[in-house]
């Protein structure tokens, strides 16, 4: 799975601890999704779209390997 963490993120100006805060979880764990080496769970998704003003499906995309 991609994102578009980084992006919105950055177009947002926030930083990776500030989005963290918001959503109740770790900086490292920001950083983990951003990268692609950690897929969140279902309602971390959702609160990271919403604070990302934006939805879980232009959050994140579906890659088949």
């Amino acid at each position: 799975m991609e994102n578009q963490i980084r992006a919105r993120r950055k177009a947002l100006g926030l930083s990776q601890e500030e989005l963290a805060r918001r959503c109740g979880v770790s900086r490292q764990t920001v950083n983990a999704i951003e990268n692609n080496k950690y897929d969140p769970t279902l309602a971390l998704a959702f609160h990271l779209a919403k604070e990302l003003e934006t939805t879980v499906d232009a959050l994140f995309t579906f890659v088949v390997e």
